[in-house]
């Protein structure tokens, strides 16, 4: 860029994500703010929930890109202030753990100097936003077995349990072995039945976990949810499974009950955990729909991003 930028930018960082990576990150942005010429301020979160707060402050002030800088959590409350406002674009610089979302936009992890200069190319596309009982997200929200794990991890308003990261393998160990898939009534299309699931998925996105594709056929912008539902498990077959996810064959297994639908409800007689884009939270009842192309997010057109042309 020769002139600087006339847009105004803010780039919103979460000092805590990434186990405190996304503080020491600041100097970088810093850094690439002056080497590109954009017309960019920072500031930091200070509690949970403050990304929302700002992102809406600064949308309303003008600013024309809103951009996250932290993990998941960060972006799916800054999407949140977003959501059918399309003339602001908003953009996630990945410095979280977990980073699932990156993965849609056709970034990776971390960026090199190569996507710094993509990302300043300001390419956006319009993509869909996932809603559950009301709260956004644009990844995707779950039941089961990868909800329980979590739940494990962190208390009900979402503070980490003492020794939490020390214990996720055990978490996950234990889950495995002792976790009761629980009676639930799905009503979809028009259609109601009752079924007992170790997961059930429901996602724009394809990743969870850093690793796991149980979506691996999701598409960010045709405007459904891709569901895995995968039911009952006996002890060797969630091992099975599990070791298929990675991949994503697990959808070819006859255990598994893959599609797609823009509206889904879901109906528990006990109060249950679930996580949206990451976060914890507890429900028995679950009101799930689609907004299309609800959001306007930067992304690189040259990568291998999860969008239909």
């Amino acid at each position: 860029m020769n002139q600087k930028d006339k847009d105004k930018w803010i780039f919103i960082i979460n000092p805590v994500a990434g186990n405190g990576f996304a503080k020491k990150y600041a100097a970088k942005i810093e850094e690439k703010i002056v080497e590109y010429n954009v017309n960019a301020n920072t500031v930091f979160t200070e509690r949970k929930g403050h990304a929302t707060e700002l992102a809406k402050e600064y949308a309303n002030n003008g600013f024309k890109y809103i951009i996250g800088v932290g993990g998941d959590g960060t972006l799916n409350e800054i999407s949140a202030a977003l959501v059918n406002n399309k003339n602001v674009a908003m953009g996630i610089v990945p410095a979280g753990t977990g980073n699932d979302f990156i993965q849609i936009l056709g970034f990776p992890n971390r960026f090199d100097d190569e996507h710094w200069k993509i990302f300043f190319e300001k390419s956006t596309i319009l993509m869909d936003v996932g809603s559950c009982n009301g709260v956004y997200f644009v990844n995707g929200m779950g039941l089961g077995f990868d909800a329980q794990v979590a739940s494990e991890n962190y208390t009900k308003d979402g503070k980490e349990k003492k020794g939490g990261k020390d214990k996720y393998l055990w978490h996950i160990i234990k889950t495995i072995l002792f976790y009761r898939e629980k009676k639930m009534r799905v009503v979809n299309n028009g259609q109601s039945y009752e079924t007992e699931c170790f997961i059930n998925t429901v996602s724009i996105g394809r990743r969870f976990a850093g690793s796991f594709f149980l979506t691996p056929n999701a598409i960010a912008n045709d405007g459904m949810f891709d569901v895995c539902q995968i039911k009952r498990l006996s002890l060797f077959k969630r091992f099975d499974l599990l070791l298929k996810v990675p991949k994503g064959t697990h959808i070819n297994d006859k255990k598994v009950n893959y599609y797609q639908t823009n509206e889904i409800n879901l109906d528990f007689p006990v109060e249950v955990p679930f996580h949206v884009d990451g976060e914890m939270h507890y429900s028995s009842k679950f009101h799930i729909k689609i907004t299309p192309q609800a959001i306007n997010a930067i992304y690189n057109p040259y990568g291998n991003h999860y969008f239909k042309n």
